[in-house]
């Protein structure tokens, strides 16, 4: 029986991997062969890659080692290697969108954000699979295939989407971090589902160029990682600002709105919740009950988020392409996307309205707080299967029920892992807070994990 190689970031993250790199302990070459190994090994099964550069990977892992030999020394995230989300045009890699329509040319060349990583001196081990066009909250994918949650090898569990590659890659230990994107909550329902911190920057923070073009009003692009500590690592490496640092917890003041976010919850997301918010006072957390009148009625995703991303995905694909393309694509993505064929221009025009609206007025209601909390999502991964059922077809729809409001009140966001309160797959806690405050937020959840801890990692391990 082959080993399967120890996951290189099980214990001290980033910062312990830099600390090494450095220490001349190990080498981005080890960690990046370690990482393709566990791949090769596991991925069989999980499904996370949809495009692994091996080669090209372990090249550019000898040169960080080479440089960093020689005296240049590129910062943090040098030697990491990392999965990047398909929808992400990298070059010398194709990029599928998750589809089977051929849609590269949307994406474009290689953006902003890949070209600041590969500065940085990532090693891209490949990319990632993503719900077709990143249009959908579970995971699931027809057209591409829909990864496997590794909480559980026994039954098939949804990894959340639209970023469910790079959630699995993740959690499963095939990389150091996976970029992600969020349009409605595409990096943070699989961070909840995987057990991950997921990091949902603020609009326009980091330029989505090279980026699959979703909805250019709501779309954002960040990071799934082990904790808030890589979160806040990664954060600073890629936008040039210092790495937040935990805030004292008594100067904290939380919003908390039951009568939306804590509605019809599974018992596990429940009992998490409650235990963690009530250690969170203990710490010295202020957390601040809300009416529902205290904030912009959240239930407005219903009729604001569709008409926007569903015109501006059609606007993106075209009309013919999307209708030469339909059949061939995964049916929930498609008739999420068909939405936008009977929207008007009035109605775009209206959503639009509202949506920049309700960004100031949720600005306005949250600016005496320093943030909201939340559960990320109202349930546990489901099993692949339940899908198929009208209950689990529905049930997995509102994955994004408690995701969606943060962007469209304009906010950033991050989901925090705190199944280690009871619950045997993973549960998220989410912090919203207001526009440009992103290091803020890194900073409350930094302060969350030093009081609640960070949970393990799925144990998958040993012997293939």
């Amino acid at each position: 029986m082959a080993r399967i190689p120890e996951d290189p970031f099980e214990n001290g993250g980033l910062a312990g991997f830099a600390r090494d790199l450095r220490a001349g302990r190990t080498s981005s070459e080890a960690v990046t062969l370690a990482c393709l190994e566990r791949i090769d090994a596991l991925d069989g099964k999980l499904g996370a890659f949809q495009h692994v550069a091996a080669e090209t990977a372990l090249q550019t892992a000898q040169a960080m080692d080479g440089l960093l030999r020689a005296g240049t020394d590129l910062g943090p995230l040098m030697g990491v290697p990392i999965g990047v989300k398909d929808i992400y045009a990298v070059d010398g890699m194709p990029t599928t969108n998750g589809s089977l329509i051929e849609s590269a040319d949307i994406t474009g060349p290689e953006g902003t954000y890949v070209q600041r990583l590969k500065k940085a001196g990532v090693v891209i081990l490949g990319k990632t699979k993503t719900v077709e066009f990143a249009l959908g909250g579970t995971g699931q994918n027809e057209a591409r295939g829909m990864p496997w949650n590794p909480w559980d090898l026994e039954t098939k569990r949804i990894p959340g989407g639209s970023s469910s590659g790079s959630g699995v890659a993740t959690a499963a230990g095939l990389c150091g971090f996976a970029l992600g994107s969020d349009t409605g909550g595409s990096i943070r329902i699989p961070a909840s589902f995987c057990g991950l911190s997921g990091l949902k920057t603020s609009i326009g923070l980091i330029p989505t160029d090279g980026v699959f073009p979703l909805s250019p009003t709501l779309d954002t692009v960040g990071v799934l990682c082990r904790s808030a500590e890589d979160s806040a690592i990664v954060h600073a490496a890629t936008t040039g600002i210092p790495v937040p640092e935990a805030v004292s917890p008594d100067t904290l003041r939380l919003g908390l709105l039951r009568e939306f976010f804590f509605e019809d919850l599974d018992p596990e997301v429940e009992a998490c919740m409650d235990k963690a918010l009530r250690a969170l006072v203990e710490a010295g957390i202020s957390i601040v009950e809300l009416d529902k009148s205290d904030l912009p009625d959240p239930t407005e995703r219903e009729t604001i988020f569709p008409p926007i991303v569903g015109t501006e995905i059609l606007a993106s694909l075209g009309v013919d392409r999307f209708k030469a393309g339909r059949n061939g694509m995964d049916s929930v993505t498609a008739a999420r996307a068909s939405v936008g064929l009977d929207v008007s221009a009035i109605d775009y025009a209206l959503a639009l309205r509202r949506h920049e609206k309700l960004k100031k007025l949720a600005d306005e209601a949250v600016r005496p707080l320093d943030g909201l909390i939340a559960p990320t999502t109202a349930m546990v991964a489901l099993p692949a299967e339940a899908l198929k059922e009208k209950e689990g077809g529905a049930r997995g729809l509102a994955a994004s029920r408690n995701t969606q409001p943060g962007n469209l009140w304009g906010m950033c966001g991050i989901s925090i892992p705190i199944q280690q309160f009871g619950s045997a797959l993973p549960v998220g806690l989410q912090v919203l807070c207001r526009r440009g405050m992103d290091a803020h937020a890194l900073s409350i959840a930094l302060a969350i994990e030093g009081i609640v801890g960070r949970p393990r990692m799925p144990l998958i391990s040993g012997a293939a």
